[in-house]
């Protein structure tokens, strides 16, 4: 029984040990000094950028590290002494004397003195299981030398068995990958998982985006159950959704190698490690293991004033439409973000009158707490004067990048006081419903304004008969794009009134078609074929393209074929362009069309031959790996030749995300009797009217009237210039992107990427009875310019790069029609320019000194301009047009 119980006990000794084993993690032994060669190599470029044109540099050092105290009741807890020395800092890429900022120059006379022997100063870190748990340096030391003795300390982060993890280092928390071996510890941090203090921002649009693609391996190889060497790969590609070859590359890596172990200080005694480093050096102290943000500090930079005055110039009206508007106001907003409220009022108060509109777009884009307040102050909404500024503001806050709960606050402030123009107030409601889409796309649904703003547009129109305050919340539902408000536009899709059945079923056609519900399809379909009502045709078309868009079924197809035939000749001829614009253009409803169109009763001559001038037509305007654009030009006449319903749409797809970046509408109704046309059904009763509705970037704008009322219609026949009537106007801020990206080394890159657009939108309508010709234009002029700036600043040393491209385009859309005899001839036109497309990369390394190396490439080329194709039908009615001028 002695031997059987003897042997138990030495059985479980055995396993107690063996267990103790398996679960150990690396350790140090006492009494030993382990002295690395440690290196950090910062480079940035283009991704497929050769690494001769790199910028950045190498910092090497020597790295002692020695066992300080361990733990008597855990021996895998142990308190590390960890001490830099032997500092060199040199080129990354091997260069010339003139080109090498580092020719000539001392360590300490980059760094300073004081900068050195704080990164120079012995450190201490509590390392468990192999883990980084605490790091102890002197609190007064910049953060910049902090942050270097995190990325030495990160070199040290392991663990000797595979799994997965989330671990806290320089880099943030994080979810890292090991796979272990005997020798070898491959550690692999998904970056996409990580989680740091600062969390930016970015453009709510994927199109208009920034795409990031992030990767960091550690090779460690161990000998005597400590590090013999261990090499630490990081990249970071940033690049534009839009044009990925418009990107920055940042390479960091680094290296620690053993030299030799040499015999090093004993081991003190203590119960834990934080008595134990407050009895080695006193002024010690714990600062966590993450990186820190270090206080920015800029000597000699100009004022807001100062940068204001040196770019008015290019922000006058007259320059809209050049490259350097954009770039001015991007510059402008990074100025403004870092201004306070009584600098910005300053500049806002000493503005020409001319200049001012441009920067209310640029100090309400800068989305600081301190410009939206400076704004609010500086706007009076109870004053008529200022309504160009007022709308002004309220569009830049309607495409606003990332906008915040405070600026909804304001409108809906705004709503609720004074306004003294119904322009204005018809204005604050249709922007409040694009911020809610926008806050409710990153999550902000259940935020307290949100919610509120909520509750005012959906029980809004039960409130109000009012004609214009009816439509102004329709749009703003239209905005929202809230799946709440669905049942209350598919009740005003059937309306008496045709204005708010166009607005409630074009909002419909926005929502995704899995939130059309068999109900909501019913009732466009009774619009469309007039089951209880007679509707206008406009109404009756934005039905039909509602349908069709919204993954109609084999009988909503069928139907709508059947309807060609038993109208009017041009309703008939719209349905019929609009079907062979899908099948030509293979959009989503073209299988079942196909389908349909088997049948000889729904397809045969007679139906498909119908006469008339109204079209439908789509068309690629560009076609590249990035993005896709298309145009759409849909123009719907009345039975006597006049233009009913124009739209031009333009949309951008990215990677599966669409996004509306252009919609201009033109109506007109109730102009038959100037050429003493009989009326079409269902509008005989119609008031004289044209107008222009916008939406641009997804949001829509309040609309924009020519004329309503036949006397108003006879006086601006007589006073009609022809000239343009402006839609918008104005500077707005396009892609929006943020972040800091804490590295591995220690180093913070700071990552910015913008894009400005300065555009002037116009359209007019001409009207000839002595030529019988009417004539409508949109004109759309922009320039463009995106920027993406990344910079590690390490206070004694910045690496810069800036990537860009720029543009200036116009395109013109216009519809002429000669009524002299009929059929009528209808000429579309769909003109883009030739314009010039540059595009430059900047690098530059620069010393606190100021000693900097520069380094700019550009390249330039023109886009020939074209003619949009359209249908055969309209070549030929345009060379009968342009015969008969002649």
């Amino acid at each position: 029984m002695q031997r059987l119980v003897a042997f138990l006990l030495c059985l479980t000794a055995f396993l107690s040990a063996s267990s103790e084993g398996a679960n150990a993690g690396p350790r140090l032994n006492d009494g030993r000094l382990y002295r690395f060669r440690y290196g950090v190599e910062l480079a940035m470029n283009r991704p497929k950028g050769p690494a001769r044109g790199n910028v950045g540099f190498k910092l090497s050092s020597d790295v002692g590290i020695s066992l300080a105290w361990r733990n008597p009741e855990n021996q895998d807890d142990q308190l590390l002494r960890v001490q830099i020395s032997n500092v060199q800092l040199e080129n990354a890429v091997q260069r010339s004397r003139k080109n090498n900022i580092f020719h000539g120059a001392t360590t300490e006379s980059i760094l300073g003195k004081a900068k050195l022997e704080a990164l120079e100063r012995p450190f201490m870190l509590l390392w468990r299981m192999g883990k980084v748990r605490s790091l102890y340096t002197h609190s007064g030391e910049p953060t910049t030398i902090k942050n270097l003795k995190r990325g030495v300390a990160s070199m040290l982060m392991m663990q000797l068995k595979s799994g997965k993890m989330m671990e806290a280092d320089v880099s943030g928390k994080c979810l890292v990958e090991y796979k272990a071996t005997k020798d070898q510890v491959i550690r692999t941090k998904h970056m996409d998982s990580c989680k740091t203090p600062e969390t930016g921002f970015t453009t709510y649009s994927q199109v208009l985006g920034v795409s990031g693609k992030s990767t960091l391996v550690s090779v460690i190889t161990l000998q005597d159950g400590f590090i013999k060497s261990a090499v630490a790969e990081e990249t970071h590609i940033l690049s534009i959704n839009a044009r990925h070859t418009t990107a920055a590359k940042i390479l960091s890596r680094q290296s620690l190698s053993l030299l030799e172990v040499a015999s090093g200080p004993a081991e003190a005694a203590g119960k834990d490690a934080a008595s134990v480093v407050k009895s080695l050096d006193p002024k010690l102290s714990s600062v966590g293991v993450v990186s820190e943000k270090g206080k920015s500090k800029c000597k000699g930079c100009p004022t807001l004033m100062d940068t204001w005055k040196s770019l008015r110039g290019e922000l006058e009206p007259n320059s809209m439409s050049k490259a350097t508007a954009p770039r001015s106001f991007l510059t402008l907003i990074q100025q403004l973000r870092s201004a306070s409220k009584s600098e910005i009022l300053r500049v806002l108060r000493n503005c020409s009158k001319t200049a001012l509109p441009q920067l209310v777009d640029a100090v309400t884009s800068a989305q600081t707490a301190s410009s939206l307040a400076a704004m609010l102050e500086f706007l009076d909404f109870s004053k008529e004067d200022g309504i160009l500024l007022q709308e002004r503001f309220l569009y830049a806050c309607g495409f606003a990048s990332h906008p915040t709960e405070s600026m909804l606050q304001a409108l809906l402030d705004i709503s609720k006081g004074k306004i003294a123009s119904t322009d204005i107030k018809e204005s604050v409601v249709i922007i409040m419903g694009a911020l809610v889409r926008k806050l409710c796309q990153k999550g902000g649904c259940d935020l307290p304004t949100v919610v509120t703003v909520k509750q005012q547009l959906l029980g809004g129109l039960d409130d109000t008969k009012d004609e214009a305050e009816v439509q102004m919340y329709l749009l703003a539902l239209k905005n929202s794009l809230l799946p709440e408000a669905i049942p209350i536009l598919t009740r005003f899709a059937e309306s008496e009134t045709g204005a708010y059945c166009t607005i409630a079923i074009s909002a419909l056609q926005r929502y995704d078609p899995p939130l059309i519900t068999r109900e909501v399809k019913q009732t466009l379909n009774r619009v469309y074929h007039q089951n209880r009502r007679v509707y206008e045709k406009n109404v009756r078309a934005a039905a039909a393209d509602a349908i069709l868009s919204s993954n109609p079924s084999y009988m909503e197809v069928k139907n709508l074929l059947l309807s060609i035939g038993h109208q009017n000749h041009e309703m008939n001829k719209y349905m019929l362009s609009k079907v062979q614009d899908i099948l030509r253009f293979e959009m989503p409803a073209s299988k079942l069309v196909q389908q349909a169109m088997k049948d000889m009763i729904t397809h045969n001559y007679d139906r498909f031959s119908k006469m008339g001038s109204s079209s439908a037509y789509s068309g690629f305007m560009t076609q590249g790996a990035d993005v896709t654009t298309t145009y759409s030009l849909d123009i719907l006449y009345s039975g006597s030749g006049i233009l009913r319903r124009s739209i031009m749409n333009i949309f951008g797809q990215s990677y599966g995300a669409l996004l509306q970046g252009l919609q201009v509408a033109i109506e007109a109704q109730g102009l038959e009797s100037l050429i003493a046309a009989t009326p079409d059904e269902g509008e005989e009763d119609l008031e004289s009217f044209a107008g222009m509705s916008a939406l641009l970037l997804d949001v829509q704008l309040r609309p924009v009237t020519f004329f309503k009322g036949y006397s108003d219609l006879m006086s601006k026949m007589f006073s009609m210039s022809g000239d343009p009537i402006s839609v918008v106007k104005g500077l707005i801020l396009l892609t929006d992107h943020s972040q800091v990206i804490p590295l591995q080394s220690g180093l913070r890159a700071a990552v910015e990427f913008q894009g400005g657009l300065g555009i002037d939108i116009s359209g007019g309508m001409e009207f000839s009875l002595w030529y019988r010709e009417s004539k409508t234009s949109v004109n759309n002029r922009g320039s463009l310019v995106v920027v993406g700036n990344v910079t590690v600043d390490a206070d004694f040393l910045s690496v810069g790069m800036e990537v860009s491209f720029d543009m200036e385009a116009a395109l013109d859309f216009i519809t002429t029609v000669q009524f002299s005899n009929y059929p009528f001839l209808v000429c579309m036109q769909m003109d883009k320019t030739t314009f010039p497309f540059r595009q430059t990369v900047s690098k530059v390394e620069k010393l606190a000194s100021g000693k900097h190396f520069a380094l700019q490439k550009m390249k330039e080329e023109l886009v020939p301009g074209s003619e949009f194709p359209l249908h055969q039908e309209n070549s030929n009615m345009c060379k009968k047009v342009f015969d008969n001028s002649w």
